[in-house]
């Protein structure tokens, strides 16, 4: 598409990781094609503040309705109202009037989706999961453009909804380049780099489990390992004193800075199955144990995980059967199979959307420089069909294990 001006663009994303990363790498990408941004977002979202350098940031306080009794839905009705109008008014005191904006779920999306909306800007919302947010499902009939992650997207009625693109999850450009480098040499005989992830806030279960798997291996085995861990920081002590038995090379941290770095030198990583990671290693190429989170809104977590699990790029655990005995005896076996690890690699990397956040930034731009300017915008809806089979006739173990998903 050629651009012959830009505009300025309004991201609206809060509470976790997993709802602002995806904006984050939108507004990498919109602003090197020379846009305005502007980002809003609340107490939550702005701890990643070292990330949104450069641009425009300001905080709503919002809150929701959901999973709350009559009394909690009619104390939170007067802040969510206030919230809309803070938003408008953010909105409509701004020097240059948006050309668009976007919502990534969260509380502070719905009001700043819905103050747009009543100004007459041009809207489109993103949903992460394989699950219709809440947010999202609010939302849904009133914006000019809905963008998913997965085709097969639960509790979203595509057939109520005209304006519908599968863009993929968004992730950062280093990460997508990461599927067309080699893969880290693995061998019988090599050493076996992992990367532990917990999600944005990190994940205590890891911190238990993993060190007590890992010693209990052979000593040949953990003199292969290399691990990098994150940790929770109320857990790190702990983990590191779990750890101090082992003769292994372990780094323990409460945040992973450069997540790209780190995902280029591993050859499997265990984490949680929330979307920003299932973009992230189906783009990389990285096979994953995945333990999914098992309070997530809607059971989201293991529905996110469904596909890659399916394809082959994943083993997958319930947390109830996530133990330090089930998970030494899977990386004992992948040890001595470390093709099998490198093949799942493969299958998540073949079913991973690497143009997630070219496909969105155009989305956006055609929202935003067409209907921004009063012209008419059509955006097709694809036909969503079933993923083809994978027709692999290889007799390698697949890891396409589905415990516990109904």
């Amino acid at each position: 598409m050629k651009r012959r001006r830009t505009s300025h663009i309004v991201l609206a994303a809060g509470g976790t990781g997993g709802h602002v990363f995806p904006a984050i790498a939108l507004m990498h990408e919109l602003r090197r094609r020379g846009h305005e941004i502007t980002f809003i977002t609340d107490d939550r979202g702005y701890q990643y503040r070292d990330h949104f350098e450069g641009v425009k940031t300001r905080k709503i306080f919002s809150t929701t309705m959901a999973n709350r009794g009559l009394i909690g839905k009619l104390m939170a009705l007067p802040r969510i109202i206030s919230s809309i109008f803070d938003a408008r008014r953010i909105l409509a005191d701004m020097k240059r009037r948006p050309g668009a904006v976007i919502g990534f779920g969260g509380y502070p999306s719905f009001p700043t989706i819905k103050a747009a909306l009543s100004l007459g800007i041009p809207t489109c919302i993103h949903e992460q999961n394989a699950v219709f947010g809440r947010t999202n499902r609010y939302l849904a009939k009133s914006v000019d453009a809905i963008a998913l992650s997965f085709e097969k997207t639960q509790k979203a009625k595509l057939e109520k909804y005209a304006q519908i693109v599968v863009t993929g999850n968004p992730v950062r450009r280093e990460i997508v380049e990461l599927g067309d480098k080699f893969y880290p040499d693995i061998g019988e005989d090599r050493i076996f780099r992992i990367l532990v992830i917990g999600g944005s806030q990190g994940a205590s279960i890891f911190g238990e489990v993993v060190p007590q798997a890992i010693s209990t291996l052979p000593r040949a085995l953990q003199r292969r390992l290399q691990i990098t861990q994150q940790c929770r920081e109320e857990d790190i002590d702990k983990v590191r004193e779990a750890y101090a038995s082992t003769k292994i090379a372990v780094e323990l941290s409460t945040f992973i800075p450069n997540i790209a770095q780190s995902l280029e030198w591993s050859h499997l990583v265990i984490g949680r199955a929330g979307a920003s990671t299932i973009a992230e290693l189906t783009a990389s190429g990285r096979a994953g144990i995945l333990v999914p989170y098992p309070y997530a809104t809607d059971n989201h977590q293991i529905e996110n995980a469904r596909e890659m699990v399916i394809a082959g790029g994943a083993w997958l655990f319930n947390q109830k059967e996530f133990n330090a005995a089930e998970l030494a005896k899977l990386l004992q076996r992948l040890s001595k199979r470390p093709r099998d690890v490198w093949r799942a690699s493969e299958d998540a990397r073949k079913i991973g959307k690497p143009y997630a956040t070219k496909d969105l930034a155009d989305l956006v731009e055609r929202l935003a420089l067409v209907k921004g300017d009063s012209c008419s915008i059509r955006i097709e809806k694809p036909e969503i069909t079933k993923s083809e089979e994978d027709t692999n006739a290889e007799t390698a173990e697949k890891p396409a294990t589905l415990r516990g998903i109904k």
